[in-house]
């Protein structure tokens, strides 16, 4: 469902939120303390984590609300804003709401972050980004945005879904910084705004964009493999099919963010861990999920080392995406999870050899850091 519109959010649903959102984050505080004393042997206590999860997620969304409301109230008219300052007061409330969210989501869900590092991890520092991340499992956007502000230092422009709005506290900041909301149907539309936001962006500033457009699931897995086949597409059915772990990519944003920057330089970041928790019931049972990090690698593209035609990149995006499956299905082995076959396949018969793509052409990774 599309949300209203902004006007309607701002002097609606915002203030209806705040007693809404405390009283329900009372509520599960009030669950986790029930759930605490009622199983105060359970070495899990999955209702307790979650449920205090939960009251401090919505504690932080309701935060973030009243904290933006008071800078507007400070600073209402925009003629008379420093932007500079304004930009920077908000980067710093979302850095805050969200280092918070992950370190409660740290203690009380077991959720880590390990980021492996190729030397001199600077991200080309005086140079605008594009951050073209996986998009599978939990959490894993929450992680990449806390990582760009606080270890990267980096501003994102954020690509979501139009749906987010419909959090207040996400919706009144995002739009405060730079961001694109993007809803099904608006291609056209679309690529002209994120073409507007990669020409508008500082030398600091990144943008963050998930080219799968979802969340990575098996079944949303096989539904593109058919989906594909339906269409006459057999070679993009087949290379999804190969690609296990990822969606095939779209090309549509990244070739309009490059479209706006010619200066712009590509950070590829592939992730893996937590990915297999695509349901209520899959999380729930992995509760907390200790020794499980969220692993994540990732490897840069200088501006001028990019293709130059629409088609090139197309085929530069693919390549990278066939990069990060590789990538992962190389985590899981030496994680002893097995390589997962196609759906239709047959256990007993012979995959026919597929051509492997690596990541020897990054450079090797020499730290690992955990947030």
């Amino acid at each position: 469902m599309r949300p209203p519109p902004r006007a309607l959010r701002r002097v609606l649903i915002g203030p209806l939120w705040l007693p809404l959102g405390a009283g329900l984050a009372m509520v599960l505080a009030v669950v986790a303390v029930v759930a605490g004393l009622a199983l105060p042997l359970s070495r899990k206590r999955r209702a307790l984590r979650v449920a205090l999860c939960g009251a401090v997620y919505l504690a932080i969304d309701i935060w973030l609300l009243a904290a933006c409301t008071a800078l507007w109230l400070r600073h209402p008219w925009p003629a008379r804003r420093d932007s500079a300052r304004w930009s920077q007061a908000h980067e710093r409330l979302l850095m805050r709401a969200l280092s918070t969210l992950l370190a409660a989501a740290r203690r009380l869900l077991g959720f880590t972050v390990a980021v492996q590092e190729p030397p001199g991890p600077d991200l080309a520092v005086g140079r605008p980004l594009l951050v073209l991340a996986r998009h599978g499992g939990p959490g894993d956007s929450f992680a990449l945005v806390q990582l760009l502000l606080s270890r990267y230092h980096r501003r994102p422009a954020i690509v979501a879904k139009e749906t987010l709005c419909w959090d207040p506290g996400l919706d009144v900041i995002l739009s405060r910084l730079p961001s694109c909301f993007i809803r099904p149907g608006d291609g056209a539309a679309a690529a002209r705004r994120l073409t507007e936001l990669a020409r508008g962006l500082r030398a600091s500033d990144a943008i963050l964009l998930f080219p799968e457009g979802g969340n990575w699931t098996p079944g949303r897995h096989s539904r593109t493999i058919d989906r594909l086949r339906r269409a006459g597409r057999r070679q993009a059915a087949a290379e999804a099919e190969s690609n296990r772990n990822v969606l095939p990519p779209r090309a549509a944003g990244v070739l309009a963010c490059l479209r706006g920057r010619a200066d712009l330089g590509v950070a590829v970041v592939a992730h893996t861990g937590l990915e297999d928790l695509v349901s209520a019931a899959d999380m729930w049972h992995a509760v907390p999920v200790h020794g499980r990090p969220m692993s994540i690698r990732w490897w840069y593209e200088q501006a001028g080392t990019l293709p130059e035609t629409d088609d090139e990149r197309r085929e530069w995006l693919r390549l990278q995406w066939a990069i990060v499956d590789s990538w992962i299905d190389a985590r899981r082995a030496s994680r002893g999870e097995p390589v997962p076959l196609p759906a239709d396949a047959d256990p007993n018969v012979a995959e026919p050899a597929v051509p492997v793509v690596t990541v020897e052409q990054a450079e090797p990774f020499t730290r690992t850091a955990e947030i």
